[in-house]
């Protein structure tokens, strides 16, 4: 099972990719993860990668799509694996595409997990982190006992400046500029598996294997 993860910033994709690690027993493949590791190990692919780091530029499409092929026939990926944050753009799509074909393999799935903009923001805004131990709350889902304090420390409870609402605006804006054309591009393919990403986790579970043709207890339909 290959699969690509898509949706929003804040639409829940690592934590539905952590579920379906333990499901389907496949790697869950961050490219930043991936980026970090080729650098620390000073793979001939990661070398060239931190020369652009470095410099404060973008990793070039091309290095990252070798990194992950480095990367997808390692022996943990033999049944497979999920893609997440990668592709971000049609270019990136495209490129993954001729990379696989030449691998003799392909993108079996892709789940879109839809969530409204005002929804994300709502999620996102009511995030506060412990300036001290760094543990997450929300001021809507999972409050601390005491409010602006950290239960586990006594620590200041803080909004991190990447949850406020300006920035997740201007994040969701450019995803919707430059990802979100990613839909139709694998819908026309036939692989896109649109998934309400909105409701509890169980919820959006379910719906995700549903959608990959299982039903509620993992059986194929």
């Amino acid at each position: 099972m290959k699969l690509i993860l898509l949706g929003p910033p804040g639409a829940g994709k690592g934590t539905q990719a952590v579920r379906l690690v333990k499901h389907y027993g496949i790697p869950q493949i961050s490219t930043g993860d991936i980026l970090r590791k080729a650098v620390k190990e000073g793979t001939e692919l990661g070398t060239l990668a931190k020369k652009y780091m470095d410099s404060g530029e973008l990793v070039p499409d091309e290095v990252v799509i070798g990194i992950i092929r480095e990367r997808i026939v390692e022996p943990d990926c033999e049944k497979g694996y999920i893609l997440d944050g990668f592709p971000r753009t049609i270019a990136q799509a495209e490129a993954l595409d001729a990379m696989l074909a030449k691998m003799d393999t392909a993108i079996d799935h892709v789940v879109n997990i839809a969530v409204r903009d005002e929804e994300i923001v709502k999620r996102l805004t009511g995030r506060r982190t412990c300036s001290n131990c760094g543990a997450g709350y929300h001021i809507l889902f999972d409050t601390p006992k005491e409010e602006g304090v950290c239960d586990k420390c006594g620590g200041k409870l803080i909004q991190r400046d990447d949850d406020k609402e300006e920035t997740i605006r201007a994040r969701l804006k450019v995803y919707r500029q430059q990802t979100e054309p990613l839909i139709a591009y694998y819908e026309k393919k036939g692989l896109l598996r649109m998934v309400p990403g909105e409701g509890n986790m169980e919820e959006i579970f379910d719906a995700i294997l549903k959608a990959l043709g299982e039903d509620f207890d993992g059986k194929s339909v």
